[in-house]
């Protein structure tokens, strides 16, 4: 009889208002021990309560506490939703992917144009992930287990099926690239162990991306710093453009400090915005977690779901003394 009420299924609401005509077929010491009530973590005055309920009674009860088990668990707030929804079904969020790879193009048209045979080799530094490779699918498979932060774990898991999608235009403006003898150097920070390099060009190659090999894909396993990379890079060639969606991808002053100290950076760098640096769409994760938390992944804790709410509801952000 408690199979009925095995709820391992992956939605769990569908499996409770599947089992809902089977209450009345339970005796009440059946229904009161039944599995459902301790994955639903009832108290125990309401587990002691269907003991001495009349029948009756109970099943209409019963049936009430069991729907809006169920609506509960389908309407459960999650910090991830509306930034996982806008990116997976808006098309402004595709546009704005688009925009940056127009603007791109242009300022790689404009140095094409200019530059001649004595002049430095023409180059662009990108990111990986969430810039050419979006992980929308990742964050997902987050929500679909009700968690809410950046989880390693599953990320490792995730970047090792290769399944991530090409940025809209990513790939079209990278072979425009190519096709100009415009070299293209991926720089991204990433650690799934000794493999991490191939895994990512593997990645890179199954979407026909340009340049895929040892001598343009950096990747730094224990540290989040591109400055020694782009700095290196930029002595070998004239960088046209930067491509990112974490200002951290652009200048390292954005890495450190808080909420205010990153908005005073980006007020001196205001005009390299479509110019140099080209900044894509990233409301999930990022260095500006760090400014809000102190460090880039925020355990889920309930303090830090505190921490965010607190930050999203405060009537405006003010500038401490």
């Amino acid at each position: 009889m408690s199979s009925a009420f095995n709820i391992s299924a992956k939605s769990k609401e569908d499996a409770l208002v599947a089992s809902l005509d089977q209450v009345a077929k339970m005796s009440l010491r059946e229904l009161s021990n039944a599995p459902i009530f301790s994955q639903l973590r009832p108290n125990c005055a309401v587990k002691s309560a269907l003991k001495l309920m009349p029948m009756n009674f109970f099943c209409v009860t019963a049936l009430m506490l069991l729907t809006g088990c169920a609506h509960s668990l389908a309407t459960k707030s999650n910090n991830l939703t509306y930034a996982v929804a806008w990116k997976k079904t808006s098309a402004e969020y595709e546009a704005l992917f688009h925009q940056g790879f127009n603007v791109a193009r242009q300022r790689v048209e404009t140095a094409l144009r200019v530059s001649g045979p004595s002049m430095p080799r023409l180059a662009v530094i990108s990111d990986v992930d969430d810039t050419l490779l979006l992980s929308t699918a990742y964050w997902a498979d987050l929500i679909s287990t009700n968690k809410e932060f950046f989880e390693d774990r599953a990320w490792d898991e995730w970047v090792e099926t290769n399944d991530a999608e090409a940025s809209p235009g990513a790939i079209e403006f990278l072979n425009f690239c190519a096709e100009n003898s415009v070299e293209v150097f991926y720089v991204t920070n990433r650690d799934q162990g000794e493999q991490t390099k191939n895994i990512l060009m593997t990645a890179l190659k199954k979407l026909r991306f340009p340049y895929v090999d040892e001598e343009h894909v950096f990747v730094l396993r224990t540290s989040s710093n591109k400055e020694p990379v782009r700095k290196k890079i930029s002595e070998q060639y004239k960088v046209v453009v930067y491509l990112g969606d974490n200002l951290n991808d652009f200048n390292r002053s954005y890495y450190s400090g808080d909420v205010w100290s990153r908005k005073d950076q980006l007020t001196r760098d205001i005009e390299k915005f479509g110019s140099r640096f080209v900044l894509f769409p990233n409301p999930t994760d990022g260095h500006w977690l760090k400014a809000i938390f102190g460090v880039s992944e925020p355990e889920p804790t309930a303090e830090n779901k505190a921490l965010m709410r607190q930050v999203v509801t405060e009537s405006k952000t003010a500038r401490p003394d």
